[in-house]
């Protein structure tokens, strides 16, 4: 069961949820709240530097989204991380997380504060060894939450209230996560997201997915945020294990036609 929520005159301001949130895993609850800041000042670095453009939009767009993913992905693992037995491993993963995720937000920030690409930029041996440096990072991450998957696979304890459509809901969106993280890699061989046109055409507002062609991208957001959709379906909807079974089949068959749509250079709309 979650730990008990204690309250006093430093927690007075906050609401009764991220009270919970914040005595289920402090550091993933801080980290993630950090980031969310941190998007919020690149989107108020948008407007008073406007000249400040990679591939036709303006650089601090894309801190503020990977800050955003990030807050997001940090409050996620914090409200699930509280179901694991085994403490030492959830501990040690959030200190995993605050480190790799750091190194991506640091490079990622540095590069777009001085205007230049972040990912997939290898135009000098120092722009390489970063971005490359970013894909052990993220490569760490992926492979850390594949093993806190394992280790809920294998749990034979749950709190008598969790219904089998909520525990098999985290279960396979970790996994659907993992798959889908794992998609980075076959962006970073191409060094470039776009199929059929260079990076940088027209795009959606602010995710920026190609209008023009295929993108890689929107496959890799729908399937990471199964991290999401599946918990909440099996918690909300989906309560039985059959149930969100053929919800996690249909979500998959869902992201897959949007990589094999984006790999034959059809656009998402």
């Amino acid at each position: 069961m979650p730990p008990a929520i204690h309250t006093s005159a430093n927690t007075a301001l906050l609401p009764g949820f991220l009270l919970q949130l914040r005595s289920r895993n402090r550091l993933l609850f801080y980290f993630g709240a950090i980031n969310l800041m941190g998007a919020l000042a690149s989107l108020l670095l948008v407007a008073p530097d406007p000249q400040n453009q990679v591939l036709g939009i303006n650089a601090w767009i894309k801190p503020a989204k990977f800050s955003l993913s990030i807050w997001l992905l940090c409050w996620t693992l914090a409200w699930y991380l509280v179901y694991w037995e085994d403490r030492k491993a959830v501990q040690r993963f959030g200190y995993a997380t605050v480190v790799t995720m750091t190194i991506e937000m640091v490079i990622i920030t540095w590069q777009a504060a001085n205007g230049r690409l972040s990912h997939f930029n290898i135009s000098t041996p120092l722009y390489g060894m970063l971005f490359s440096l970013m894909g052990v990072a993220i490569t760490i991450f992926t492979l850390w939450v594949l093993y806190m998957n394992i280790l809920f696979f294998r749990q034979q304890q749950f709190p008598i209230w969790m219904t089998d459509g909520y525990k098999e809901g985290i279960r396979w969106g970790m996994l659907l996560f993992v798959v889908f993280a794992f998609e980075g890699g076959l962006m970073a061989s191409r060094l470039q997201h776009t199929v059929g046109a260079p990076d940088g055409g027209a795009g959606l507002p602010f995710l920026n997915w190609s209008l023009e062609a295929g993108d890689l991208r929107v496959a890799h957001f729908f399937g990471m945020h199964a991290l999401q959709v599946l918990p909440i379906t099996g918690y909300y909807l989906a309560r039985e294990r059959w149930q969100i079974h053929l919800f996690t089949l249909a979500y998959l068959l869902f992201v897959s036609l949007l990589l094999w749509q984006a790999l034959e250079g059809y656009p998402l709309l």
